[in-house]
């Protein structure tokens, strides 16, 4: 089942191109907001589960052409986000240590929306595509075998950075948890229809140039690991997203104008605008091709406020 806010945060079922509305079936749902329904519902989906088929397999629906879809997590509590968890494309002689961090509930954005470059001396703006696990259950101190059971489901997500910013060593905090760049959606896939979330090509594009293409069997510490990990940290809730990282081969700076997509295999596919009001530039090439190139570092800021000049 894919699940989805649309218009007014109503909940929606896709059943193929259109949208049914399933609000009715869930006006049990105690909430304060859209992130406690979709939350209540993925704790009790089993509940609602039957309903939502019937009231699917009844309904006509909009075209999903038509509607405006939401993000549909707007708030979760927790964003746990896996570091350096690929082995990019062999080029690792061994996984990195297991890391993670946190990304701000209000970093979230949907499709169509817009990430907003802040003004700050980043070396360069980056969203790293990457397949994103929901979490179904109360997870605390889960041991990996038993891991998967506590996925509800999996999502296309992008974890925008904010690169090099000073002090050298003061990372993740600032450069990863900052308004809008934690693009997400466009909907809900529930566990039952990703046979195995190990073998799913990721790809995203900007301004339709192909970036990132890679498959999650170069994922490093696999979901179950990472899920086993991160609950032995903090306990995960339902509707808490924890997405498995990227290989950043295929990353490509962001800029003001950039429309970029990203679509996991079976997730459909989510798109959003990037808006730099200060207009800066980069180098447009992936750091795979800024390396075939001969050269190091980070593809280069080619002009606007913060670019670093030669010294002579």
């Amino acid at each position: 089942m894919k699940l989805l806010f649309f218009n007014d945060f109503k909940l929606g079922v896709l059943k193929d191109d259109t949208v049914v509305d399933v609000t009715e079936v869930v006006k049990d749902v105690p909430r304060v907001g859209p992130q406690d329904l979709m939350a209540g519902l993925i704790a009790n989906f089993g509940r609602y589960r039957g309903a939502l088929q019937q009231a699917v397999e009844k309904g006509s629906g909009a075209p999903l052409s038509e509607v405006k879809v939401r993000p549909p997590l707007p708030k979760p509590p927790n964003i746990a986000c896996m570091a350096v968890n690929y082995m990019e494309d062999g080029t690792r002689s061994e996984p990195a240590p297991i890391n993670a961090f946190l990304k701000s509930a209000n970093s979230v954005i949907g499709p169509n929306e817009i990430m907003i470059l802040p003004d700050v001396p980043a070396t360069i703006f980056e969203g790293e595509a990457e397949l994103a696990v929901i979490i179904g259950k109360r997870a605390s101190n889960v041991a990996a075998g038993q891991a998967m059971d506590y996925v509800f489901g999996y999502v296309n997500f992008i974890d925008g950075s904010a690169r090099g910013l000073p002090p050298s060593g003061n990372t993740f905090y600032q450069m990863k948890s900052r308004d809008t760049f934690a693009p997400l959606g466009p909907y809900i896939v529930t566990a039952d229809e990703v046979p195995d979330p190990h073998q799913l090509q990721v790809r995203s594009w900007i301004n339709s140039k192909l970036v990132q293409n890679y498959n999650t069997s170069d994922m490093a510490h696999k979901i179950p690991r990472c899920i086993e990990w991160v609950s032995s940290i903090h306990t995960l809730e339902p509707g808490d997203v924890l997405a498995t990282g990227t290989n950043h081969r295929g990353l490509h700076p962001f800029q003001d104008g950039d429309r970029v997509e990203i679509e996991v295999d079976g997730l459909g596919r989510l798109a959003f605008s990037v808006r730099d009001d200060l207009k800066r530039s980069w180098t447009r090439e992936t750091r795979l091709e800024h390396h075939e190139g001969g050269h190091e570092g980070a593809t280069p800021q080619t002009g606007g406020k913060y670019t670093r000049r030669p010294s002579v």
